[in-house]
Parts: structure tokens; C-alpha cells; sequence
């Protein structure tokens, strides 16, 4: 089931545990909002659009969190007056999480529960039976290439060279 709303003169597609960021709405972290400003609801076998919105509808929110978007840079300018004008914006925000769709005539949609705690996943051991081998250590830094075989064959033909002329300093 999805519904389109309208809220801060924007319209959003939503489903039920859809994250939104919407533009200023009142409510603290934590409390629900009711949205009725709804323009169409469709439940799959079903469309409903609203002649401007859809009479009945609803749709629950939670409020996840009020916060302000990023600095938006606006600059004013006329060429060969030396007239500059520099201001910030950050736009006040409302991040909801929908809970519930209903629409007259259709099954009530809600998000499912999430648990508040989410158990870690423990590493995979390795089997047992393979043996106590213990993994190769990843080289670092320029060694990597000797570690792979790319250069080993020019730094032992370099080797013996160096050592021959250097006995013969001596």
C-alpha cells in the first residue's frame, strides 16, 4: 500500500515504515503526527485520488527527529556598483518514520515492528578440522609487490651483482 501526501507545499510517495524529511512540522522526537492532507491511496487492487484529497484518509507518523538541513549559500551582486550581499539559510526539518495508511473502503496498512535492539552477528569460525593453520598476514607498503612474485625475479639477479662490486672495492 502507498499513498502521495502533501506537506510544506511538497508531495511525497510514501509506505508504511518509509523514512521522510519533510519541512518544519510541530511535535517533539518520539511523539506521532497525523497527516491529512492526502492526495491519493492505492492498496494494490485499488486506487483512490482524491478531487483535491482523498476524504477519510489518514496516515500516522512518528517523528524521528527535528533538525536543520545544510547551509544553503545565497548572494547578491551588481556588476560595477560594488554592491555585494552574502547570507546563509538552513532550513528548519522534520524527519518522520509513516506508521499506518488507512483509507476508507481499504485495509489499514502498518509498518512492521522493529526491535529497539538489534543483536550483533558473530564472526564465522573457522572449522576446526582444517587444521590449526593460521591465515597469511597481507603485506603492506612496498613489499606488497615482492609479496606477490613481481619483483623478486629483478631483486635477485640485482643482488648478486651488488654484492660481486662491492667485494671488488675492497
Amino acid at each position: 500500500m502507498f499513498a502521495v501526501v502533501r506537506t510544506g507545499g511538497k508531495q511525497y510517495k510514501v509506505s508504511p515504515g518509509d523514512l521522510i524529511v519533510a519541512e518544519r512540522l510541530a511535535g517533539d522526537a518520539g511523539s506521532t503526527i497525523e497527516l491529512a492532507d492526502i492526495l491519493m491511496v492505492s492498496d494494490g487492487a485499488k486506487i483512490s485520488v482524491g478531487a483535491p484529497t482523498v476524504a477519510g484518509a489518514k496516515i500516522a507518523a512518528e517523528v524521528v527527529k527535528q533538525g536543520r538541513g545544510e547551509k544553503i549559500v545565497v548572494l547578491k551582486f551588481k556588476r560595477r556598483q560594488r554592491y555585494r550581499r552574502t547570507m546563509g539559510h538552513r532550513q528548519e526539518l522534520t524527519i518522520l518514520r509513516v506508521t499506518e495508511i488507512s483509507a476508507p473502503g481499504m485495509t489499514t496498512a502498518k509498518a512492521e515492528a522493529k526491535p529497539k535492539h538489534t543483536p550483533k552477528v558473530a564472526a564465522p569460525e573457522a572449522d576446526a578440522t582444517e587444521g590449526d593453520a593460521k591465515p597469511a598476514k597481507k603485506a603492506k607498503g612496498k613489499t606488497a609487490g615482492a609479496a606477490k612474485g613481481k619483483t623478486t625475479a629483478k631483486a635477485a639477479a640485482k643482488a648478486p651483482a651488488k654484492k660481486a662490486a662491492k667485494a671488488k672495492k675492497e
